[in-house]
């Protein structure tokens, strides 16, 4: 057991009757915890389970078996709900999962799966991917290629950045984390689960679709709302679209709990208005920064040091700078690397070295102001570099727009196209929502024009991956037409 793993597991027995975890009715002290994890974690010794897909609903069974997994040296691999049945089953092959902790979906019947116990399934696996040594979790992450990658992590990293934020967490008075986002997401299990455990707080925890959570995207904010109101956390983890619903809410009158402490945000920028608007109803919402390949969080904005506009200040165990060309480098925990890719692939290397993560910013004053990903800027015809990100992050912000894709390469206009949040929006809203919008932005990098979208942006049609993230080359070849005849422009001048 590594020294992290070992210090996270004397910390759940040092804190004895407090809870742990709580879910409805039933709550889990730290001494139970300490005592069931070693019972789960002999389980699995006994079935020989090397690498494991755990595929439960957020509970406490899901946390229990990660510990256990954690504290065993086995390999945990969760399987994102969100993901599609092909890319799930991407996941296991690739992995060479030979034990599945969850219900055993239809999809996977034939492949050589059987039953050891309630809710356990086993299988002898093909030859498996070699993993680096060390790596007790394989995080998928969707990106926006078709096959999700899997990111293959050690203890150390993943508590690494835990132990920074339980720091932080203790200083705030956080004793009651509610988990919004699903448990195979990385930020949430990092952030929410062990972050918590390692500061002695509650995590508390709820089937998604009670939390108002459902599948890729959906979402029922009454469920929602409910949920903070019935559990009163000090602290919570949201996207950015979950943000928008909150802010919507308490603007319109709706009651939030005043227990809330710190409500993290990211997994996408998030527009600076947005961030004033919350901040003008008293929420106390802090914008951060991460990565998978950094075992999530790297910069976190908190009540004593925080810029809107910014993802914050570098955690403890992190160190940034950034490149000649502004792509920002991080140096500090991260991944052992990729799975079934060779050591330095994507650019990063083993070791202790500084590490390009593929998004360009700057500082002020200390804290990190993210532009993008470096693949996604344009230029325009004008030769001006724009982030499209930043672009997409006000529209969305405005209550009339649901999504944007903005697009300008070697264009005289930038061309937004939007998919209203309902669909009896008006054009005339649109149009007001983006000259809101544009009322934010510097002239070269604002939507001087836009299209309505002829559908939502989704894993169903292609146009975004399962979490959300745009497909951009996808959207520019569905839109390619739209956008040369909107602008009477030649089709194969709009190009990436």
């Amino acid at each position: 057991m590594s020294p992290a793993v070992d210090a996270l597991r004397r910390a759940i027995a040092a804190y004895g009757e407090r809870p742990a975890l709580q879910c409805g009715a039933l709550t889990l002290r730290y001494a139970d915890l300490d005592q069931v994890v070693a019972q789960r974690s002999a389980e699995l010794a006994g079935l020989g389970a090397a690498r494991v897909a755990l595929s439960l609903d957020n509970g406490i069974d899901w946390v229990l078996w990660e510990l256990a997994l954690l504290f065993g040296g086995r390999i945990c691999v969760p399987v994102p709900g969100f993901f599609s049945p092909a890319q799930q089953r991407h996941v296991i092959d690739s992995a060479g999962i030979d034990t599945w902790i969850g219900p055993l979906p239809a999809w996977l019947a034939d492949a050589g799966f059987g039953e050891r116990q309630p809710g356990i399934f086993q299988r002898r696996p093909p030859a498996a991917v070699e993993v680096p040594r060390g790596t007790v979790k394989i995080t998928y992450t969707s990106g926006t290629t078709g096959q999700p990658k899997g990111v293959c992590l050690d203890g150390e990293a993943q508590l690494g950045v835990a132990r920074s934020l339980s720091v932080l967490a203790q200083a705030d008075g956080v004793q009651r984390h509610l988990c919004v986002l699903p448990l195979a997401t990385l930020l949430e299990n990092i952030a929410g689960v062990y972050a918590p455990l390692l500061a002695g707080a509650c995590v508390v925890l709820a089937p998604l679709a009670e939390i108002g959570l459902h599948g890729a995207s959906g979402l029922d904010p009454a469920r929602l709302l409910d949920s903070l109101a019935a559990a009163r956390p000090h602290s919570l983890i949201l996207l950015p679209q979950l943000l928008q619903v909150l802010v919507g809410a308490a603007e319109h009158g709706r009651a939030l709990p005043d227990s809330l402490r710190f409500i993290a945000v990211g997994g996408g920028r998030v527009a600076a208005q947005l961030l004033r608007r919350a901040e003008a109803l008293g929420l106390p919402v802090f914008e951060g920064y991460g990565l998978s390949e950094c075992a999530s969080v790297v910069c976190l904005n908190t009540p004593r040091a925080r810029r809107i506009g910014s993802v914050g200040q570098p955690l403890a165990h992190v160190r940034l700078r950034l490149g000649e060309d502004g792509e920002i480098q991080v140096r500090g925990a991260r991944m052992l690397g990729y799975l079934g890719e060779a050591a330095g692939a994507g650019g990063w290397q083993a070791g202790d070295e500084w590490q390009a993560t593929g998004d360009l910013g700057h500082f002020e004053d200390g804290f990190l102001v993210v532009h993008g990903r470096k693949k996604h800027q344009f230029i325009t015809a004008f030769g001006r570099n724009v982030n499209p990100e930043w672009v997409e992050a006000e529209l969305a912000q405005q209550p009339a727009i649901a999504q944007a894709w903005v697009h300008g390469e070697a264009l005289a206009h930038n061309v937004a196209v939007l998919v209203p949040r309902a669909a009896d929006c008006t054009d005339a809203a649109l149009e007001a929502a983006v000259g809101a919008a544009n009322a934010a932005l510097p002239d070269y990098a604002r939507a001087h024009r836009w299209l309505r979208a002829t559908a939502p942006f989704g894993a169903a049609n292609g146009l975004a991956t399962a979490n959300g993230r745009l497909r951009r080359d996808a959207l520019r070849q569905h839109y390619r037409a739209a956008i040369a005849a909107l602008l009477s422009v030649p089709a194969d001048e709009v190009r990436a």
